[in-house]
């Protein structure tokens, strides 16, 4: 819970406000189906570049920190691009030191929402990076640990609440979640995954978060 209180912070506590107004752009989809009355929607999304890391504490550091070095100039490339919404670190030394690594290469812009997997065998956060990125123009990340997929033709079910990404809201809104699709005749295809929006500085009561469940 104190990682992604830390990861939700750092990343859109400077777009963010406490009544959950946020610049921050959102990856792009079409709606198929939605339930207003339970907050549930089916999307299609055409095409996600994503930038990942293993959360495993074995693969050594935190997978923010690797994930925050490269949006921030730890990746091959030397065209400035602006950032949507900068990420700040807490510990001021910690700040100082991701700012120097800023001159290495691209600055770029963060898309909401940050996804976390978090099955036992394979534990992975995910940016998601601006829409105009392909995986042929996103810069190489430098660090060997940190690697760009892409997502394409990502089918989900998504159920959105406030509160807060706790281990309780996430198993009630995994089990909502799951019983309606299952109510729906969808096919689960993979495992729940978190999604958080807003920083933890905004009030609880406006936090957007969801959980998303691939489906077909």
């Amino acid at each position: 819970m104190k990682l992604i209180l830390s990861i939700l912070t750092s990343i859109f506590v400077t777009g963010c406000s406490i009544v959950g107004q946020s610049d921050v752009a959102t990856a792009p989809y079409t709606l198929l189906k939605s339930d207003d009355t339970q907050n549930i929607e089916v999307r299609h999304y055409d095409s996600m570049i994503l930038v990942s890391t293993s959360m495993s504490a074995k693969s050594g550091g935190s997978a923010f920190r690797k994930l925050f070095s490269y949006i921030t100039g730890d990746n091959e490339g030397a065209t400035k691009i602006a950032m949507t919404a900068p990420v700040m670190m807490n510990d001021k030394s910690e700040s100082e030191s991701e700012s120097e690594k800023a001159n290495k290469g691209t600055k770029i812009s963060m898309t909401a929402p940050v996804l976390m997997n978090n099955s036992a065998d394979n534990s992975m956060m995910s940016f998601v990076m601006p829409k105009d990125f392909t995986l042929a123009t996103t810069p190489k990340p430098s660090h060997p640990e940190v690697y760009v997929s892409e997502r394409k033709n990502y089918q989900v079910a998504s159920i959105q609440f406030s509160g807060t990404l706790s281990d309780g809201n996430v198993e009630k809104y995994t089990n909502l979640l799951t019983a309606w699709i299952i109510e729906n005749d969808y096919e689960i295809v993979s495992a729940p995954v978190k999604a958080g929006y807003n920083s933890p500085l905004t009030l609880p009561m406006w936090r957007r978060n969801e959980m998303l469940i691939e489906v077909r």
